[in-house]
């Protein structure tokens, strides 16, 4: 997925939504800005399928060898899918963190909460004033 199509949450998380599909599945991520922070990943945590999230909710954890984080769901919805190979290949979440770094796939409860996410220019922005 190009990062220039994606909806971000303004802690880092990403969704990929089609829109032609019903129900609605978004996929979940985190940015390569992120990963490119959190630098020397060691351990990753994601949550069982079935799983209701909220909008804003820790729905896993991602640790590095400089701190822990919380993965937050960017909307509200079910876990229908996890990417259960992520935990043992860190480095694919390092190598590509808009495709193949994927964390879940989520059955979205509200699509207006889409709304409320980043698009990739004020996301951009947001990555430039934190530097």
């Amino acid at each position: 997925m190009k990062p220039e199509d994606l909806l971000y949450a303004p802690t880092h998380e990403w969704i990929h939504v089609d829109r032609n599909t019903k129900p609605l599945i978004g996929v979940v991520g985190v940015s390569a800005f992120a990963v490119e922070q959190l630098s020397d990943l060691v351990f990753l945590e994601l949550p069982q399928v079935g799983r209701e999230v909220k909008a804003g909710e820790s729905f896993g954890e991602i640790e590095s060898v400089k701190s822990v984080s919380d993965i937050y769901s960017p909307v509200s919805g079910v876990v229908t899918e996890v990417n259960s190979s992520l935990p043992e290949n860190l480095e694919t979440l390092q190598n590509d963190a808009h495709g193949a770094g994927w964390f879940i796939k989520l059955r979205l409860a509200d699509e207006s909460e889409l709304d409320k996410l980043l698009d990739w220019a004020a996301y951009q922005k947001q990555c430039e004033e934190h530097d």
